[in-house]
């Protein structure tokens, strides 16, 4: 086995905090000690990492955090030359299934695994069992391409009517009601939604069943249920669609709504004000958070309807779903070098400045204790 060393990354420091629920991870194990490199430069330089192993890690899944996982590779790949980290997306439910056919070593999800699906992981991880550990927090924004129009006000009944195709108008009275003072045209709604199996769409909708007051019929879901529109692939694939469709909608991670210069509804979620899509509303959701997961397993429960002040209701986590025990002795001091950097400081504010939400500190402390416990 290679191994280089460089100083651990320490843990993010100064983010929001959950509250005093959150669960503890389970008890730590020992890697062997690293050898020594230089720190990387670029966008997540600031700390050296800590690189054991070699050889290629492969992932899959998500394609909300891709371009975290993009930005990360960078520096990761500059500091651990002797590993290769390999992302493809092609959605959450994609990741998963692939996670469970042994065919990558991590998955990207913005869902936990479901029951059946940890079941079926313990196939691939001998003695062990999939589990979930948050790794990139960010918010789903409802992007839109209306012509004069940009500072649209929706609400969750109204967004679960659009996407449902009841609403179909621009002007319709139910939109108008929430922007009095802003000229909507009488033009077709046309909405754009994911066709492959995502956890920004289970997130979305699980949003929608939450507070929209029964206007979604249907259970939060990786699959789209909703009637009418056209779906398209990936996060990228609905961008690419909203920005070129005049008079569309969508929803889509913020980093790409960012990426394409695309305008965010806020959301009227019955606070004093209209909370706009920003990673600093966002984190006032997350800072309510809570770990649902037992043991190793760090699945997080959000609030979906909360109206707070100031917090965004859309909000995603997506976690790497790797073995708690079983991983492949091959990639596994590896695959623990690349995950403790990824929840490292510099790692989570390298992200956060590309529209995502550094994780709380007592999330990463959580992450950061079960990593070594990984085997």
């Amino acid at each position: 086995m290679i191994r280089r060393t460089m100083s651990a990354a320490r843990l993010l420091a100064g983010a929001t905090a959950l509250t005093a629920v959150l669960a503890t991870a389970a008890g730590c194990g020992s890697d062997p000690a690293p050898t020594t490199g230089a720190a990387p430069s670029g966008p997540a330089s600031g700390a050296s990492i800590a690189c054991n192993g070699s050889g290629q890690l492969l992932g899959a899944g998500s394609t909300a955090q891709a371009n975290a996982i993009d930005i990360w590779k960078v520096a990761f790949g500059t500091a651990c030359p002797d590993i290769t980290v390999t992302y493809g997306g092609g959605g959450s439910g994609a990741g998963v299934q692939q996670f469970n056919q042994g065919k990558v070593t991590f998955a990207g999800s913005d869902a936990p695994l479901k029951p059946e699906e940890v079941t079926a992981s313990k196939q691939v991880c001998t003695g062990g069992q999939g589990i979930d550990l948050p790794m990139v927090a960010g918010l789903i924004s409802i992007v839109y391409n209306v012509d004069g129009v940009d500072d649209l006000v929706l609400d969750a009944p109204t967004v679960a009517k659009i996407f449902n195709g009841q609403i179909t108008k621009w002007n319709d009275p139910a939109i108008t009601a929430l922007n009095p003072n802003t000229k909507l045209p009488d033009t077709t709604i046309q909405s754009f939604h994911r066709g492959d199996d995502s956890g920004t769409t289970a997130n979305l909708t699980a949003y929608l069943a939450a507070a929209g007051s029964g206007a979604w019929p249907y259970p939060p879901s990786k699959t789209w249920a909703g009637q009418g529109g056209q779906s398209a692939n990936g996060s990228a694939g609905v961008s690419a669609q909203v920005k070129q469709v005049q008079n569309s909608i969508g929803y889509v991670e913020l980093s790409y709504a960012q990426t394409n210069n695309l305008t965010s509804a806020a959301v009227n979620t019955g606070a004093p004000q209209p909370v706009a899509a920003t990673a600093d509303n966002a984190a006032t959701t997350f800072a309510k958070a809570t770990v649902a997961g037992t043991g190793s397993d760090l699945a997080l429960t959000l609030d979906y309807a909360t109206n707070e002040p100031g917090a965004y209701p859309i909000v995603l986590v997506t976690y790497e779903i790797v073995c708690d025990k079983g991983n492949k002795s091959a990639t596994l001091d590896a695959l623990k070098s690349f995950l403790t950097y990824t929840i490292s400081e510099p790692a989570q504010q390298a992200i956060g400045a590309k529209g995502y939400v550094p994780l709380p500190q007592e999330v990463a402390s959580k992450v950061q204790a079960a990593i070594p416990t990984l085997s």
